[in-house]
């Protein structure tokens, strides 16, 4: 027969039995445990004579990136846009051409328009019939052939100057070379119009005197009113070609006033083309009159019309309340 006392020790020993097996078979070596997974245990949460596991020390890294699906979009300003205007980089540029190339240019013009009616009847006295007769179709052969190239001129600068104002000249020719450009056959344009009036002297049919040339509308032959119209033109393009000099004297906003007359002598031009030329009726002539026109139109409203898209952001930006 057993008593309590007997059976107590035998219990505690098999209890200490049972809880060593457990340990023994629970225990995972720290080594096999991931570091995230490592927390440290209280001391006092242990037992007395159970032995506290250390955790390695942790590796320094550097500045934790977040995943990509946590990660905050970097809050863009987007900067309102800006009418086109012209570049300050192509305002600074000096002018296309040097001062020296430019009177050399105007004084060969004259030079030739006079050379031509006085010299040409000397040198050549086989063509007197065409240049002395009753109807000298030389001179006006000239007359005629230096217009078409003088208002080929304007148009192209008037191409070049919208391009560049609308900064399409970035994609084509380039901003500088179009700058160029611009000045280039605007002056060019200006010289082959000179030769164009002067050369008029020779014509014995048209009898215009120099200060009938010189004058506007004091010219009283043929289409007197039109004839008026390109003399104007030809004044107008004179003070924009000449402005590229002085546009440092002058200032920046009265050298864009006096830009803004290219539009006024091209219309000037293009009317006293077609109702004072005698080449209007021609086919190949009419159809450069409205390819040149209709260009120039489709660009000048192509400008206005991004000047006005451009202004609403900015618009709208003043008219939102700053809280």
């Amino acid at each position: 027969m057993t008593t309590p006392e007997s059976t107590a020790p035998a219990t505690a020993a098999k209890t200490t039995q049972i809880v060593a097996t457990d340990t023994s078979e629970t225990a995972v070596p720290a080594a096999s445990k991931p570091l995230d997974d490592q927390t440290p245990t209280p001391v006092a949460a242990q037992g007395a004579g159970s032995p506290v596991a250390t955790r390695p020390a942790p590796i320094k890294t550097t500045k934790p990136v977040p995943p990509r699906a946590t990660r905050t979009p970097v809050a863009t300003t987007q900067t309102p846009r800006r009418a086109p205007t012209p570049d300050p980089d192509f305002a600074d540029l000096p002018p296309a051409m040097s001062p020296q190339a430019l009177i050399g240019l105007l004084l060969g013009a004259i030079l030739g328009a006079f050379a031509a009616v006085v010299v040409l009847p000397t040198w050549l006295p086989g063509l007197s019939a065409s240049l002395l007769g009753a109807e000298p179709k030389a001179y006006w052969y000239l007359a005629r052939s230096s217009a078409m190239v003088a208002y080929a001129l304007l148009w192209l600068s008037m191409v070049f100057g919208l391009l560049m104002t609308n900064r399409l000249a970035r994609l084509w020719p380039g901003g500088p070379v179009a700058f160029d450009l611009h000045q280039h056959t605007s002056l060019l344009g200006l010289a082959f119009a000179i030769f164009h009036g002067l050369i008029l002297l020779g014509d014995t049919y048209i009898q215009a005197s120099l200060w009938q040339l010189l004058l506007p509308f004091g010219y009283q032959g043929f289409a007197p009113f039109w004839v008026g119209l390109g003399q104007l033109a030809l004044y107008g393009l004179a003070l924009v070609g000449l402005s590229f000099y002085v546009k440092d004297r002058i200032g920046r906003a009265m050298w864009r006033l006096i830009h803004f007359l290219s539009f006024l002598v091209f219309i000037f031009a293009l009317i006293h083309g077609i109702w004072s030329g005698s080449d209007s009726s021609n086919g190949m002539i009419s159809g450069f009159y409205w390819l040149s026109g209709g260009t120039i139109l489709f660009l000048t409203v192509y400008r206005v019309l991004v000047s006005r898209q451009a202004k609403r952001p900015e618009k709208s930006k003043q008219a939102t309340p700053v809280l």
